[in-house]
Formats: C-alpha cells, structure tokens, sequence
C-alpha cells in the first residue's frame, strides 16, 4: 500500500487511528538516533531516510533522480514496517540486531532481508530499533552501498 502522501506529517495523518502512537513514536526514536547528513523524505510511497544528493550526488543506481535510501517506515495493510538497508548489506549488523532483539522477549520476528514487520505495535523494539538507526553514520553507509554495489 504506497501512499501519494507528498510530505511525512500529510503521511501520518493518513496512518490508521490504531497506528498513529506506534507511527508517531517511531518517527521520534529514528530522528533522535539518525546520524548527521542523513534526511527524511517521502520514497517509495512511504517515511523515508536517505542520503541526500548534496551528500551523495550519484543517488541511487536503480534510479540516479532518486536519493541513496537508508531506512523506511510504513503502515501497511497488516503490519507497521520498518526497513532497514543496513541490516540487509551488512552480515555483522544484522547477527547483531538478531541476537539483541532475542534477548527483548517479543517473540519471533517477522522479518525479511530488509524489513521487519510489527502486526501489534506493543511488540516493536522502540529502543532497539533506535540503536540500529544509530550504528550506521552517512559515511558508512555509502561505503558500504558501493562495496557491495561492486558485488
């Protein structure tokens, strides 16, 4: 479910009443732990958090108009999403957010290569997910786009 939301605050005014906290709260812990240099924006239908073009002029090599994306955060039709690009290029980070997010005592988390999806906004680790966003600094995460881009 992509919105044509054109800015972040008309995005979560569309979020389901139900969300809105869980969105809101988010929202917040990503901001407050999101390195410098990174923004938000709107992409690909959802809240986004990328590299801009003045830090990063290339953009994205699926689509050089677009910014390098980092992070996402979504309400979709039966879950809460968060995406996070980090996780999913690094092996080392994500073993190490697995291994934190066992000890949370949430349960199992359902979660692809990239993104993690929360079906009952109590189960989402605000806090973790806070210290992921903060692991990656804007430096850091072009390198390792662009090594891996080289694969």
């Amino acid at each position: 479910m992509q919105s044509k939301a054109a800015t972040v605050d008309q995005y979560l005014s569309e979020v389901p009443p139900e969300r809105q906290e869980a969105m809101n709260k988010l929202r917040k812990v990503i901001s407050k732990n999101l390195p410098k240099g990174f923004k938000e924006t709107m992409g690909y239908g959802m809240m986004g958090y990328c590299v801009p073009h003045s830090v990063y002029p290339a953009g994205y090599h699926c689509n050089p108009k677009d910014p390098l994306p980092f992070a996402g955060l979504a309400s979709q039709k039966n879950s809460i999403n968060f995406y996070h690009m980090g996780i999913y290029a690094d092996p080392k980070l994500l073993k190490w957010f697995m291994d934190e997010y066992a000890k949370t005592g949430l349960g199992k988390l359902d979660m692809g290569k990239s993104c993690m999806r929360f079906k009952k906004p109590e189960q989402i680790p605000y806090q973790l997910i806070g210290e992921l966003i903060s692991k990656i600094t804007v430096e850091k995460w072009i390198e390792m786009y662009e090594r891996n881009l080289k694969k």
